[in-house]
């Protein structure tokens, strides 16, 4: 997490922002971060302001210091078996999941 603010990134999606974010600071969020600004997009649709950029309605600062929080969050507390069971859910990630307990290459020893 960044200690001091870079610049002021103009925004009309909560994704975009966050790849903004991953651009200028040159560090990917956590996978459940990047879920996360899907869900708060999501929750947009058929809402009076739908069409109004985002950066119109919350302050820029807000929304990155909001981000930067669920970041720690994820970061610092959850499981590892967690974060494997939605992977092995997504079609995208599965194939990055490998098994905690491999199965031994021959299995007549």
């Amino acid at each position: 997490m960044p200690t001091q603010r870079g610049i002021v990134i103009p925004f009309t999606s909560w994704v975009g922002f966050a790849a903004s974010m991953k651009e200028f600071y040159g560090q990917p969020l956590h996978y459940l971060t990047n879920v996360q600004m899907k869900k708060f997009d999501q929750m947009r649709l058929g809402a009076d302001n739908e069409d109004v950029p985002l950066d119109n309605i919350i302050d820029s600062g807000k929304a990155e210091a909001t981000i930067w929080i669920i970041e720690e969050v994820h970061m610092c507390t959850l499981s590892h078996h967690y974060i494997t069971r939605l992977w092995l859910a997504d079609p995208m990630y599965h194939r990055h999941v490998d098994a905690i307990f491999p199965e031994p290459l021959n299995s007549s020893k």
